[in-house]
């Protein structure tokens, strides 16, 4: 069981632009033989913040939505939020506030033996890191540059570095790279 940080970046590293736009992402459609399929198949848990959840309310949930869809994920899911925001019916999401630890060994039985995948990222990703709780970074790099907008994980690793396990290629547009997080020496966990 991993706690993973699965998401797409670009070059510059800015997971959205300035606007919190995906567009620059959703340009390039469905990416053929990306690792999405299998990533998800053994993900039993997720976490995210107020601001990814509520993108995807207003951009694939909401009846004003381009295509209005149900809730993609079948998992439960701990939405990160100090505020009250709408619910989802028929989807298991969980509001919650405070450390992350707290929050993780609930995920951790929830998931089973399977892993914890944190959507988004930014500062909720950062929280895990701080904690020792990270495990992987899974990351597609597209091939455009935003210039600003939000930061794929905005904390300095160094050292320890990263451990990079693999790279691949998808397309013309993106590479894959997947890190082990290796335990850093403030590791708060401890």
């Amino acid at each position: 069981m991993k706690t993973q940080y699965y998401t797409a970046t670009s070059l510059d590293g800015f997971i959205a632009d300035s606007q919190n736009s995906l567009d620059w992402l959703f340009q390039f459609g469905e990416v053929q033989g990306d690792s999405y399929a299998n990533f998800i198949s053994e993900v039993g848990a997720i976490a995210m913040g107020a601001t990814t959840y509520e993108w995807i309310l207003n951009h694939h949930i909401d009846e004003s939505a381009d295509r209005p869809q149900a809730w993609p994920y079948e998992q439960p899911t701990w939405v990160f939020t100090s505020r009250i925001l709408p619910t989802i019916e028929g989807a298991d999401i969980r509001f919650v506030k405070g450390d992350v630890r707290t929050v993780h060994q609930e995920m951790i039985v929830a998931a089973g033996n399977k892993n914890i995948w944190i959507v988004g990222g930014g500062d909720l990703v950062g929280q895990f890191y701080d904690s020792g709780l990270l495990d992987e970074i899974i990351v597609s790099i597209a091939s455009v540059t935003l210039g600003s907008g939000a930061p794929l994980l905005p904390r300095t690793i160094t050292t320890p570095p990263l451990k990079l396990l693999s790279a691949k290629v998808y397309g013309d547009a993106f590479a894959e790279l997947r890190y082990e997080v290796p335990v850093h020496a403030d590791d708060k966990s401890a």
